[in-house]
């Protein structure tokens, strides 16, 4: 099963609205399925009218600081004829759920930089199933410098990962601390930093300025470099170098002592780190993506579903190549899946 590119473009209300439309069905669909399947996941069952006074909190938080997604949100509602509401918490199951302790992965991200071409490759691992719902957009916005979008994503959900025109790519990784609360959640702080930043400076300096909902790091290579920032609360914690690994236990020591990984959840972390890092090893400077899948593919990077929806499971696989404007995926956890590669200027 291969994952369709939606091209979109304009500003705000009108990229919402043409992904409401495009989408529209599969989102409602989604929403009907155990309200997006949040209710398969959580220890006590919700409901949208339970949640309002959570969503209210969270837009608000939104609104103060990114104007232009709460338009986009009302043209995502408009198009695919759902509430705001419904549209909202499409970008915030992750903060809904919250964080659990006892974790089988999370994603596993590494970047490396060579002059000219950086790459960032992770694997994407999620509870609920959702290899069925990804999919890739392809942005242009009318406004700002017209840059473009090569954004990997999941149903109705504004932004995840990818690269934008400029050369910069971003991944991600939960990571377990502090006070979860109403503020921007990751997912679309990594869509404003590529619609916005063209470096990892700008990065450092737009996310001083957010107030993010979660606790993440963030994986980000640009033409000149690469940088991992773990983010607790306020606090930001920034490390750079030509080769980085990061999975979902705390790099920074100022930040360990607050992990809320359990022990056995983090011996997997580690595991997996020291896996990609050895790995990473054998791979030759200017190597292709399938060198890079070759890495992703395989146990305890790769973690195969097993039946139990709760549990996290590969979802899917990327290679990023910001400077080509590529952006490589395989959907799922099996290691024969096909690639796909979307292009920025053109879908393959």
């Amino acid at each position: 099963m291969t994952i369709a590119c939606h091209p979109l473009s304009g500003t705000g209300w009108q990229l919402g609205h043409q992904h409401g439309v495009r989408l529209g069905p599969q989102i409602r669909r989604f929403i009907a399925d155990d309200l997006q399947r949040l209710n398969r996941l959580l220890a006590q069952p919700t409901t949208l009218d339970a949640l309002r006074p959570t969503l209210d909190a969270y837009r608000a938080a939104i609104a103060r600081q990114l104007p232009d997604a709460i338009d986009e949100l009302h043209g995502l509602a408009a198009g695919a004829e759902i509430e705001l509401d419904q549209a909202l918490l499409l970008q915030l199951r992750r903060e809904i759920l919250g964080y659990t302790r006892i974790s089988r992965g999370d994603c596993t991200t590494l970047a490396r930089h060579r002059p000219g071409d950086p790459v960032i490759a992770q694997t994407v691992d999620l509870s609920g199933e959702l290899d069925t719902e990804a999919c890739v957009l392809r942005v242009t916005s009318t406004g700002r410098d017209g840059r473009s979008l090569l954004l990997l994503t999941f149903t109705g959900l504004l932004g995840y990962l990818g690269i934008n025109s400029h050369g910069l790519a971003i991944g991600l990784n939960l990571v377990m601390a502090g006070r979860w609360r109403p503020g921007i959640p990751g997912y679309l702080a990594i869509r404003h930093l590529l619609e916005t930043a063209t470096s990892i400076e700008d990065c450092i300096a737009l996310l001083d300025r957010l107030e993010l909902a979660s606790s993440r790091s963030l994986t980000i290579c640009d033409r000149h470099g690469a940088a991992t920032v773990e983010i607790v609360e306020a606090e930001r914690r920034w490390q750079r170098g030509a080769e980085l690994v990061h999975t979902n236990h705390f790099l920074e020591p100022g930040f360990a002592p607050r992990d809320e990984i359990n022990v056995f959840a983090r011996n997997g972390s580690i595991a997996r780190r020291a896996a990609c890092v050895a790995a990473l090893r054998d791979v030759p400077a200017g190597a292709a993506a399938d060198a890079y899948f070759a890495i992703l593919d395989r146990p305890p990077i790769c973690i195969a579903p097993d039946g139990n929806p709760r549990r996290e499971a590969t979802v899917a696989r990327v290679v990023m190549r910001p400077c080509a404007g590529e952006l490589w995926v395989k959907r799922g956890a099996r290691p024969e899946a096909a690639a796909q590669v979307f292009r920025l200027t053109e879908a393959a």
